[in-house]
């Protein structure tokens, strides 16, 4: 065992990689479970239990700075630190606050990281409001649908204005590429999101996360029109292989759901309208399943009446195709045109039905 940690030690020296403390206090958290999790995966790293009120993690600090969360038991949202710099990092904070910090010592990425934290707070909050309140709106109620519509768009706004203020005053932050990454590229058109990036120090655009997004800009193709939708094939419901391009010579609409998906679910009464409408005349909905239960899937598909092809890898967030298209948030959905084109995205509503009828006179 000593011999695996000398070696251990050696490899870390030779390799750049040192190891940074991260500490904190969790008022009222004795007995509570606080796991480490780094950006790689969604395994914890390591965990300890709180005692005194008390944490502490050795974290491996390469040359590049990486992202952390720490994630207390029963608790929804991460709190977030990067590593880098020489001095260890200390946190404070309450079980009733987390993970908002009261207390921040560090490198300076991992303060702006909290500041991030504490800008997006209330609109955490106010995304758990409209989670909840979609699941109460009844389908048949297109007064209470369009209502609920209006509201997350004045939400989405609301996201916006806020990533893009913390971004403009942050322009040498990690906290705000991982921003940009996280909150903002579903919201944004392609060139406004490049602009954002390219005001970023350039630092933080060679960053790790920085070529991340280097190579999402590439992909934003999926977000312009007119241009060719990149193929895919995936699984039906019996296991049966699926391509884009099968549907060559239709209008069809690639909409990306989930079961677990509030809005999505209360978006699909709009899609099943327009698909019974123009089914005959040219039209059909290719489904792109973000679930990872089979079981919830189906039944989500046959609860909502989708008669269209479904297909799924059944990898959640990791969705091959959802991956492809960098696709951030569902529901989403592109309307590709008989010559495999994308011709329209995100059509939600009316707005929908009002598209297929011009295109399909």
């Amino acid at each position: 065992m000593k011999q695996m940690l000398l070696l251990a030690a050696a490899v870390l020296v030779f390799t750049g990689v040192h190891a940074q403390q991260v500490s904190g206090i969790v008022r009222g958290g004795n007995g509570k479970t606080i796991y480490l999790f780094d950006d790689q995966d969604n395994n914890p790293d390591d965990s300890v239990v709180i005692k005194n009120e008390q944490f502490s993690f050795r974290v491996k600090s390469g040359k590049e700075p990486s992202v952390y969360a720490l994630i207390l038991k029963d608790v929804n949202y991460p709190m977030l630190f990067v590593t880098g710099g020489n001095e260890p990092i200390q946190l404070t904070t309450s079980v009733s606050t987390y993970p908002i910090a009261t207390s921040v010592k560090g490198n300076e990425n991992t303060q702006a990281m909290q500041e991030y934290q504490k800008a997006f707070e209330p609109l955490i909050k106010k995304a758990q409001e409209l989670n909840e309140e979609a699941q109460t709106v009844n389908p048949e109620d297109e007064p209470g649908k369009n209502a609920f519509r209006k509201k997350a768009e004045v939400f989405s706004r609301d996201v916006v204005n806020t990533g893009k203020q913390f971004i403009t005053s942050h322009p040498r932050s990690i906290a705000s590429i991982w921003l940009l990454m996280n909150e903002l590229r579903s919201r944004l058109e392609p060139e406004e999101f490049r602009a954002l990036f390219n005001s970023l120090d350039k630092s933080v655009q060679e960053s790790q996360y920085g070529q991340s997004v280097t190579a999402y800009v590439k992909s934003l193709q999926a977000n312009v029109l007119n241009i060719a939708a990149d193929d895919f094939s995936q699984q039906d419901t019996k296991g049966n292989p699926v391509k884009l391009s099968s549907f060559r010579g239709k209008y069809v609409l690639v909409d990306f759901w989930a079961s677990w998906c509030g809005p999505c679910r209360q978006e699909n009464p709009n899609v099943v309208k327009a698909y019974n409408r123009f089914k005959d005349k040219n039209f059909t909905v290719l489904g792109v399943s973000l679930d990872d239960n089979r079981d919830r899937w189906l039944r989500a598909i046959s609860q909502d009446g989708l008669h269209w092809t479904q297909v799924s890898d059944l990898r959640g967030w990791g969705n091959e195709v959802a991956v492809q298209y960098g696709v951030q948030s569902i529901p989403t959905n592109f309307l590709v045109d008989p010559d495999g084109k994308i011709v329209a995205r995100n059509l939600r509503g009316e707005e929908l039905e009002a598209k297929l009828e011009q295109l399909l006179k």
